[in-house]
């Protein structure tokens, strides 16, 4: 047995693999002992195939960088032939793929070893996850009565808990970064078309939603990253190259940056004590180590991008609703309250509000892009630093997808975009972002700092992720043994 399976991140484990000092198989029955462990408490891994894990280990892994880690794929997206998916849905519970998606067959090329799916909310609109189709919440492995975050929650719980050192995961309003911030992990969020969508979307919500990875370290995510980016055959658009990988990126320090902090909301309200507080910390450690940091905030119009993605997911979820149905009528058994409101409240909308909508969040990204380059000329921020929540992790049953009432469940003063306001400002924009594991609450609880920065700069901001994990590591302190619940 692996002496501290569980806070090692997969580079080190596929070290270990390479010196010969342990078996991808061996590594693949410490994953399946923490889920019998684990996940009786988590509900937070499903659709496990461990007969494909063996047959694909004993079929010769690829060489390469994670060849023989342990790795589990999200139960939304991400479609792949030997793994069938419920997409957080009875509606489409047990779908199956003719072919592998583009971004699983570069996670495969890693030579990771896939055993299951990690759970989901139903239609990836929630920041929880507590899809009916798993027959329960999915908690958080350092409190059991609280979220892990959503739409990734199973990935964030199941790495946070070491079931495996990192898990996909995709984002397309902070489901990857708020999972991150709720479970103690780092979760980035590339540019717009970083990664492939095909050949099952051309873009997902309008080229707001893009894959992603909850990890334990930096590298983990910069080494995934580079494995994975790269448009696939018949993308509609790809993302500007970067400078250098990702890998390379944080090999050296960065450059010395403006830093704007915001300790309240993009539209000025106050956050949660223990979230401004880390906010500030986070402020003062990288004025310590010599960045340039001053108060600042985008005058962006956030309302109207708000309510432009509220449309936008309304419309995508009722046509996702409807390809599912196949003229079934929609009730409850087939799908949640949230998504017949959604479906409900998007046959409200004009015809042309679609378009004028995608118009709306094009024009948003115009004004974030101003931001960082100013029309003037002026110099603007590197980076805009904020909480990645407004709130620590809620408790469990506080998102759940009970109300048909969907504007509300989203924009409502108690809803989603009130308890997560900074993540999905940046899948509107398309710009880079990231959440990073640096507060804790007063009740222990992991609390995210979230650093973003302008289009195309993924190196850039990754590169100072490393930076703040080097100046104040993480890695060790996740949740898992020890905290309440799974002890």
């Amino acid at each position: 047995m692996l002496q501290a399976y569980d806070v090692h991140d997969a580079t080190d484990l596929a070290a270990l693999v390479a010196a010969g000092e342990i078996t991808p198989c061996e590594l693949l029955d410490e994953a399946l002992a923490a889920v019998a462990r684990l996940n009786p408490k988590l509900n937070a891994v499903v659709l496990m195939q461990e007969d494909v894990a063996r047959a694909s280990i004993a079929a010769g892994l690829p060489q390469g960088p994670f060849r023989g880690v342990p790795f589990l794929i999200k139960d939304l997206g991400c479609e792949a032939v030997d793994f069938p998916s419920h997409n957080g849905s009875n509606l489409l519970r047990d779908t199956r793929y003719k072919r592998d998606s583009a971004i699983f067959e570069r996670i495969r090329a890693t030579g990771v070893v896939t055993f299951g799916r990690t759970t989901s909310p139903e239609g990836g609109i929630g920041a929880a996850t507590e899809a009916a189709v798993y027959g329960g919440p999915t908690r958080n492995p350092w409190n059991l009565d609280h979220t892990s975050g959503g739409s990734s929650g199973g990935s964030g719980a199941a790495v946070a808990a070491g079931i495996v050192p990192f898990a996909h995961g995709s984002d397309g309003g902070g489901s990857v970064r708020i999972p991150a911030s709720s479970c103690g992990l780092f979760g980035f969020k590339p540019t717009r078309a970083r990664l492939p969508d095909g050949p099952y979307a051309g873009e997902g919500w309008a080229g707001m939603a893009i894959d992603g990875f909850l990890t334990h370290s930096v590298r983990d995510t910069a080494v995934m990253l580079d494995a994975c980016a790269g448009a696939d055959l018949g993308a509609p658009y790809w993302a500007p190259p970067l400078q250098c990988s990702h890998a390379d990126a944080i090999s050296r320090p960065p450059q010395r940056l403006r830093v704007a902090v915001c300790d309240t909301t993009l539209t000025g309200e106050p956050i949660h004590p223990d979230c401004r507080a880390a906010v500030l910390a986070a402020a003062r450690l990288l004025e310590s180590l010599g960045h340039h940091v001053e108060p600042g905030r985008p005058r962006a119009d956030v309302p109207m991008m708000m309510r432009a993605w509220t449309d936008i997911v309304a419309v995508g979820t009722a046509l996702g609703i409807d390809a599912g149905l196949k003229g079934r009528p929609l009730t409850a058994d087939l799908v949640e309250g949230v998504g017949r409101g959604a479906h409900a409240y998007a046959q409200t909308l004009a015809p042309t509000r679609y378009l004028q909508a995608v118009g709306q969040i094009h024009a948003f990204g115009r004004q974030m892009a101003a931001y960082f380059d100013p029309e003037d000329g002026s110099p603007g921020p590197d980076i805009l630093l904020t909480a990645t929540l407004a709130e620590p992790p809620a408790l469990v049953g506080r998102f759940a997808h009970t109300t048909e009432d969907y504007l509300d469940y989203r924009m409502g003063p108690n809803g989603i975009f009130a308890y997560s306001p900074f993540c999905a400002i940046f899948n509107a924009s398309g710009q880079p972002a990231a959440s990073v594991p640096l507060g804790r609450s007063a009740s222990g609880l992991p609390i995210g700092v979230h650093l973003a920065t302008r289009f195309g700069a993924d190196e850039d901001l990754i590169a100072l992720c490393a930076e703040l994990e080097h100046a104040a590591p993480w890695l060790g302190h996740q949740g898992g043994t020890g905290t309440k619940g799974l002890a």
